[in-house]
């Protein structure tokens, strides 16, 4: 079973955002603003702004290896 998306995030996070911004190239800083807490606000600004379902953001989320 993977990690919460949030014990992923803690410390990692300028790593995930570069690969966020590789997968998705339109998104900025601050669509990526992460605070600690609020993951699914953040999974919500990833959808809008690429499209892409809930269900493929956690799932690329998931993949990333920390």
């Amino acid at each position: 079973m993977s990690k919460p998306i949030e014990d992923k995030l803690k410390g990692n996070w300028n790593i995930a955002k570069g690969k966020l911004k590789q997968k998705w190239g339109d998104l900025t800083d601050d669509d990526l603003d992460y605070q600690e807490g609020k993951e699914d606000e953040l999974v919500g600004r990833i959808q809008k702004k690429t499209g892409e379902t809930k269900e493929n953001v956690n799932d690329f989320l998931d993949s990333m290896k920390f």
